[in-house]
């Protein structure tokens, strides 16, 4: 016999972490199921929760940035995945990055901590028996979903609204394997302190590389299908694809280091720092799909990483989401079953803090089921509340219904001809206003 308030999440990442979190705070029971450390998708290495697969980096700090901004609105709700990567950060500049194993861990002990908490790890294939035991279910498996979930969620719409893309991760090399007499540690325009590695490239070092990345060994996915990419989140030889200086004026631009116009070399290829300890670096923007002899190559020929011990390779894999604004109701769940939800990227949103923000907003909207009350989504022109505008449907961006994180452009949807600062302190003041509503109402603990 089923209690009152249980809830059950499929999916232990970035959404389903953020979900639960919440919803404990609300009072509510939650048994999370993850399938690690049983079984591993071909990204994932670890068997915590929220495990960043790819970039070590949350993207912007600066409130005033979109980014920035909805880091803000989720610390007004208590964001667990912004409070852990708040307490283990690295030097970044203005970004937030992470020590990506000091941030899983910190979420999974906090969660396993609470006494309304049980995580069960095993794999769930079949939604329809496992949602009759709980009052509500949260799907949040991810862009990985496993064959045997997606089969049972595939018979809740049509074929056609189950929709895909490929992005790629970038490669990470030992610290000690980088030559620092072809680098120097700093930040662009100063935004931090010594925060990144900077390998700079003449004319002859960059030809040479673009030249190789272009003829390189690549990748091809297993399926035949088309290859649709993130644009945010390209590979860098799609990127050089694109013409001779789309790396030069594009992820490898030499600009805002203080060099003399005279002394400018002609790009810079830029690592960050992967963990506290400073003995791992990623190649930022360098994601790809290169086979790894390829990579070997490639990074060998700048001239910092011509020893380099590279510790994981990049690789590409395909990730799957929903037609959302076609499936899901208003409140997030399915549209043919109102008591599942559905969470992160699975639902159309792009990125790790977009992912987590979902998890916020379909716990709240849980806690609005439980309590036969209509779901009161965040207020328009706040980031959160634009995120959820954009998978329901409200503001579309091109044609057809694709994944995106939270951008500029989706604050222009009212009138605006141009985003600016005036607009993310309105949103902070509209967002306070909602998230008191809610703490004074629904939380029962900080």
């Amino acid at each position: 016999m089923k209690s009152k308030n249980r809830v059950a999440i499929i999916g232990g990442g970035l959404s389903g972490s953020e979900c639960a979190a919440l919803l404990l705070r609300m009072g509510i029971e939650v048994t999370l199921y993850e399938m690690r450390p049983k079984r591993f998708t071909e990204a994932h290495k670890t068997e915590y929760l929220s495990e960043l697969v790819c970039s070590n980096s949350l993207k912007s700090n600066d409130r005033s940035s979109p980014q920035g901004l909805l880091k803000e609105e989720m610390r007004h709700l208590g964001s667990l995945i912004i409070e852990s990567a708040d307490a283990n950060s690295l030097p970044a500049g203005e970004s937030l990055s992470v020590d990506r194993i000091l941030f899983s861990r910190y979420i999974t002990e906090r969660l396993t901590a609470h006494s309304n908490f049980r995580l069960i790890r095993e794999e769930i294939g079949e939604i329809g028996e496992i949602s009759k035991e709980y009052d509500a279910l949260v799907i949040a498996s991810g862009p990985l979903t496993t064959s045997g979930l997606l089969n049972s969620l595939k018979s809740f719409f049509p074929q056609e609204n189950l929709l895909y893309f490929y992005d790629a991760i970038s490669p990470i090399v030992s610290f000690d394997s980088i030559d620092m007499n072809y680098a120097f540690f700093g930040s662009r325009y100063n935004k931090g302190k010594d925060d990144y590695i900077n390998c700079p490239l003449d004319k002859n070092v960059y030809d040479q590389l673009y030249n190789a990345i272009l003829s390189a060994e690549l990748y091809s996915p297993h399926i035949d299908e088309d290859l649709r990419f993130f644009e945010g989140c390209l590979p860098i030889e799609e990127i050089a694809m694109r013409g001779y200086k789309s790396l030069s004026f594009g992820p490898f631009k030499p600009v805002g280091f203080g060099f003399d116009k005279k002394d400018m070399p002609y790009a810079v290829v830029q690592l960050r720092r992967e963990n506290r300890a400073g003995t791992l670096y990623s190649l930022v923007a360098f994601q790809t799909r290169m086979k790894y002899g390829s990579q070997e190559r490639v990074l060998r020929l700048i001239p910092a990483l011509k020893n380099c011990e590279i510790v994981r390779y990049g690789q590409m894999h395909r990730n799957i989401y929903l037609d959302s604004p076609s499936v899901l109701n208003r409140s997030l769940s399915l549209v043919s079953n109102n008591r599942v939800f559905v969470a992160g990227t699975l639902s159309g949103v792009e990125g790790y803090v977009e992912a987590a923000a979902s998890g916020m907003l379909v716990a709240l909207s849980v806690r609005s089921l439980l309590d036969n009350k209509e779901f009161e989504p965040p207020p328009d022109m706040t980031a959160m509340g634009l995120l959820y505008r954009y998978i329901v449907g409200d503001l579309k961006i091109g044609k057809h219904f694709a994944p995106t994180n939270i951008n500029k452009g989706l604050f222009l949807h009212n009138g605006e001809k141009r985003y600016h600062e005036r607009l993310a302190g309105d949103a902070i003041e509209r967002f306070e206003e909602y998230s008191s509503a809610i703490k004074n109402s629904l939380l029962i603990s900080a």
